[in-house]
């Protein structure tokens, strides 16, 4: 439960430091706004292939986040 809210509080903090709106993240990373809402709230753990993908359009390196260490490493 821990790890969820780190994911759910860090990928709100990177996506408002980075001027995206829900709407506009989901719209780059090819799923709805309301699964980033999901997300960002702990009611949805993304799959490791959709993280990668956050990680991607938001600029970030996977490897600095613990929580997805143990399902793609």
């Amino acid at each position: 439960m821990k790890e969820q809210l780190q994911l759910k509080n860090h990928l709100k903090e990177v996506r408002t430091e980075a001027n995206l709106s829900q709407a506009q993240l989901a719209e780059m990373v090819g799923v709805s706004r309301n699964t980033i809402s999901s997300i960002e709230t702990g009611q949805f753990n993304p799959t490791a292939k959709l993280a990668l993908i956050l990680c991607i359009a938001l600029d970030k390196n996977l490897r600095n986040y613990s929580i997805f260490r143990r399902s793609l490493w």
